[in-house]
């Protein structure tokens, strides 16, 4: 597998809809991770990010305008104990209350499939860090229709037990910008994770997404030693 940039894999691809990064700086010394959301309908545009508690929420910008709330509105970064969760839909909070019973995150995500938005079928990606006493590791997953048809769920976990200094992984919801929208295919690609600080990495990706498509950005580094972090988050609409 090549390793690919970031800063490509965006200026390359109009419209990955939505994406997970998730992987440690190259210093070994940070966890990084980075959600962002795109949209082409007026709906999907309508969103910002707020922080919510030690996570964030999606948020209509003008509530005038929100038409249907149920696949658009959620909180996309939660915190639970020493495991950052972040996900594109609701299933974070399945994710965290199945992991709060002791679940595993696969386990936690059996009964969930990807969202029910004919002909698209989104899939739901989802990931999860894991700081623990220096030792920093991370999965992720998709929830995907059977290429296309909506009567079987395919479900894939990748787990990375042990972060990689300068390595992560990248995870989008769709593969091209057709319609209607093919899913993600294969496992997440392997990228390469910045020297930067927080602000240049930032702004590497926000500017690398597409001007007409981007809605909202959510970037955190966790130091991996103390467990203490720093976020940024950019909305489109101000």
């Amino acid at each position: 597998m090549e390793k690919l940039s970031i800063k490509t894999e965006l200026q390359q691809n109009p419209y990955p809809g939505r994406g997970i990064i998730i992987g440690r700086s190259k210093d070994g010394k940070k966890a990084i991770t980075a959600y962002f959301i795109m949209g082409r309908s007026e709906n999907s545009r309508n969103r910002i990010f707020v922080e919510d508690g030690e996570g964030i929420r999606t948020q209509a910008f003008d509530p005038a305008k929100l038409e249907d709330p149920s696949l658009i509105i959620y909180a996309p970064v939660r915190v639970l104990g020493n495991k950052t969760i972040v996900t594109n839909g609701d299933q974070t909070d399945t994710i965290y209350e199945g992991m709060d019973k002791q679940l595993t995150f696969e386990q936690s995500l059996r009964i969930r499939e990807f969202e029910p938005d004919p002909p698209n079928f989104t899939p739901r990606i989802s990931g999860i860090m894991h700081i623990e006493n220096g030792n920093f590791g991370y999965a992720m997953s998709i929830l995907k229709s059977a290429n296309g048809n909506p009567e079987a769920c395919n479900r894939y976990t990748f787990a990375y037990d042990k972060a990689v200094a300068g390595e992560g992984r990248f995870i989008h919801t769709y593969a091209r910008n057709e319609n209607p929208l093919p899913s993600f295919e294969g496992e997440p690609k392997w990228v390469d994770m910045p020297d930067e600080d927080i602000d240049t990495f930032t702004n590497t990706v926000w500017t690398s997404l597409n001007e007409d498509n981007k809605v909202s950005l959510f970037v955190r580094y966790i130091d991996i030693e103390t467990g203490k972090y720093e976020t940024r988050i950019v909305n489109k609409n101000k």
